[in-house]
């Protein structure tokens, strides 16, 4: 639970990091069943004539390496979210019963209570973000959740339904994030206007806007970093040998738009009427499934409010 020595820091900083925000036991479900996706995949690729046979005792991040270095499509299947466009009835993701109990845990809601009050949704503005080391990233990968995330506001990625949606994200370490592998970035005291932003290699701050200056926020495993949407943020490269893990969750007040509304959100804690909330993380699985298949057979709805017509990004 949050003091109030937090929520005070929080609402002078736009941020705050919190350490040991999870138990070891949501973070090892949490590996191990993605570590069970993975097998899964690589068996896939071996069926395919694509890799070699896994070798005795290989795990998680080594097959990891393999499929990143050859090209193989990995991270969609590890995402908790749909894709900004190019939606098939097969476009893969990932929600499962551990994912599902991380965005439902109780800390994380005591924590966002404390920031947004007691009637929470999940909102679908969600991702896992696995980062390879800086220096095998291949030259034409831009994605964010991937590569080193350029400076941005998370209102910025909304749709403007939900300029006055309160919400926070959660940024949620599931390896230790460190200044050498790529930990967050901010601009503190910086929070209380919508700056312009640019789509460019990723949906970013006008060069006018990006800050002169930065504070790293590492944080351990297990723990987090909170962010005010208006916040200015962005990643360090990964300059280690190994990957970077976590997720962005992020959860708004019910019933103000999310500002992704043709995704599915569900109620995570309702003080005022417990069984409204979710509790089946196969009903979770279900509302993606059902918005895959619409999203499928209908014309692409722009993520993003943004375009390059604008002045700022000349």
């Amino acid at each position: 639970m949050l003091t109030d020595r937090d929520v005070e820091t929080f609402g002078r900083r736009g941020y705050l990091v919190v350490e040991d925000l999870v138990n070891e036991r949501v973070l090892g479900n949490v590996r191990d069943e993605y570590a069970r996706l993975m097998d899964r995949l690589f068996d896939q690729w071996y069926a395919e004539g694509l890799v070699d046979a896994p070798r005795a005792g290989m795990g998680f991040w080594e097959k990891l390496d393999v499929a990143y270095r050859g090209g193989f499509d990995w991270y969609q299947p590890f995402d908790i979210s749909l894709p900004f466009d190019g939606i098939t009835e097969q476009t893969p993701f990932h929600f499962g019963p551990a994912v599902f109990d991380m965005v439902t845990d109780g800390d994380i809601l005591n924590a966002v209570e404390a920031l947004i009050g007691p009637e929470i949704t999940s909102n679908p503005i969600q991702h896992v973000r696995i980062k390879p080391p800086e220096r095998a990233v291949a030259k034409d990968e831009i994605r964010a959740h991937v590569v080193s995330t350029d400076w941005h506001q998370d209102q910025g990625v909304t749709l403007p339904e939900a300029d006055g949606t309160e919400f926070v994200t959660v940024w949620l370490a599931i390896t230790d994030a460190t200044v050498e592998n790529g930990c967050l970035k901010v601009a503190e005291n910086r929070f209380h206007e919508m700056m312009p932003h640019c789509p460019r290699a990723q949906t970013a701050l006008a060069d006018r806007c990006v800050p002169n200056g930065s504070v790293p926020v590492p944080v351990r495993a297990g723990g987090a970093v909170i962010f005010h949407p208006m916040t200015p943020h962005a990643s360090l490269s990964n300059e280690s040998d190994g990957y970077r893990w976590s997720f962005d969750l992020r959860y708004s007040v019910t019933g103000q738009p999310t500002g992704r509304s043709h995704f599915p959100e569900f109620i995570a804690r309702s003080r005022s009427d417990p069984t409204r909330e979710l509790k089946d993380w196969r009903a979770w699985r279900d509302m993606w499934e059902e918005t895959r298949g619409r999203l499928a057979e209908s014309p692409h709805i722009p993520q993003h409010r943004w375009d390059g017509s604008s002045p700022h990004c000349a």
